[in-house]
């Protein structure tokens, strides 16, 4: 029977053999492109870089690539109006976890222009805080098509340390399926951690499905040490 390092190598080797035939039929499907071809196919990118440019665009018009405040709860709903991604930090000046974590959506919010990052005072906005059951501060809500797909609660997810990374909650952010994430979702920065299952609750409170991460969302996180709201 194979060692376990033989039989992961292998299957490392099997898999570069496979990208390796990938790229060679590539390279010679277009080594037989004559010259339309090769003209028809840079337009194509051309295109694809031109629209990808104009959306860029339209994301900055839209306060995306920094980490904005919510000034009232009015605008809330315009952002998630205006926004296909949008990550909402609710907070209170009081709470020192609020400000590690405006630290890293800071750091990440120019990083990923396609999501806008912002923050609402959870005391400003009652209305909200009791429609979306905000129970636990900080609470960042994941919205996705002015859906909210996602709860983060306190540092739970993120290692349920102060000291995590800025790595870390990209990647919590990425299997949230809010920002384009280029690594590995299967394995944390940190090393702590796991993938969460997506919520589906109506931005207007009507609930798509009743569990967040398999709890009711009033009582989210109650056994951290988070600030209860």
């Amino acid at each position: 029977m194979a060692a376990p390092a033989d039989m992961m190598s292998n299957q490392l080797m099997a898999a570069a053999q496979i990208v390796e035939q990938q790229l060679d039929a590539e390279i010679e499907a277009m080594s037989k492109m004559d010259g339309d071809d090769l003209e028809a196919l840079r337009q194509q990118r051309m295109a694809a870089m031109k629209k990808q440019a104009a959306k860029k665009q339209e994301w900055l018009a839209n306060g995306h690539g920094q980490y904005e405040e919510i000034p009232e709860e009015k605008e809330f709903f315009n952002a998630t109006k205006n926004s296909e991604n949008v990550v909402v930090h609710f907070y209170k000046d009081d709470a020192f976890r609020c400000k590690i974590l405006d630290k890293h959506l800071a750091l990440l919010a120019p990083k990923h222009v396609e999501t806008k990052f912002c923050k609402i005072n959870a005391e400003k906005c009652p209305f909200l805080t009791e429609r979306l059951k905000i129970r636990v501060i900080p609470t960042m809500l994941v919205i996705k098509d002015s859906i909210t797909r996602d709860y983060i609660v306190g540092f739970g997810d993120l290692g349920n340390t102060d000291e995590f990374s800025t790595e870390m909650l990209e990647w919590r952010l990425g299997g949230a399926d809010i920002i384009n994430y280029s690594g590995d979702l299967m394995t944390p920065p940190d090393g702590s951690g796991g993938p969460k299952p997506k919520s589906k609750l109506n931005i207007l409170g009507k609930k798509k499905n009743k569990s967040i991460r398999g709890k009711d969302v009033t009582n989210a996180d109650d056994s951290s040490d988070n600030d209860d709201w």
